[in-house]
């Protein structure tokens, strides 16, 4: 059974992850944020608990916190099986493969692992629900890091690719650039 939000936002605590500094913020307030848009955008649970886990295990740029691998089951028995999975996915994709298959409309879509080199095929409906995550991930850290041209094309094409209020959450957000 997926616990409840309180329980889960004690986890960065429990871990030692809730004063890590983020974007002008702490860590866990980023995480909350993530979580609250993408409750806001009208996603699904499994979604939004996997955008409050999204950098757990640590990113291509976000190495502050890295909750050690090992604790995946521990994560996947709080937040459920296919939140744990995109939350994982999310820190440990090469994000130039991940991209690149931002035009792709039809599978395979294979996710390269940054540190093992492994391909994974995540299919479609787990595809599309990264790209959320991702994109909600950086539209709601965006304003406060100022990087307004890291990786834009790429976070353009997701936004393109998933449309709606994605796509209006990017408009309105690069529009304050």
């Amino acid at each position: 059974m997926v616990a409840e939000f309180k329980q889960m936002t004690d986890f960065f605590r429990e871990v030692g992850a809730d004063n890590i500094a983020h974007t002008n913020k702490t860590y866990v307030a980023h995480a909350i944020g993530v979580y609250n848009d993408l409750r806001r955008w009208g996603a699904a649970d499994d979604i939004c608990h996997a955008g409050l886990f999204h950098s757990i295990y640590g990113t291509e740029i976000f190495q502050s916190f890295k909750l050690p691998l090992e604790r995946r089951g521990e994560l996947r028995e709080m937040i459920g099986e296919r939140a744990e999975r995109l939350a994982y996915w999310n820190c440990m994709m090469d994000r130039s493969v991940f991209d690149s298959l931002a035009a792709r409309r039809e599978p395979p879509y294979l996710m390269r692992n940054r540190e093992t080199g492994e391909e994974c095929d995540i299919g479609g409906r787990d595809y599309d629900d990264l790209c959320t995550i991702h994109l909600c991930d950086w539209l709601e850290q965006v304003p406060r890091s100022q990087k307004w041209d890291y990786r834009r094309d790429g976070y353009r094409s997701l936004a393109e690719r998933l449309g709606g209020v994605a796509r209006e959450e990017f408009d309105r957000v690069f529009a304050g650039h």
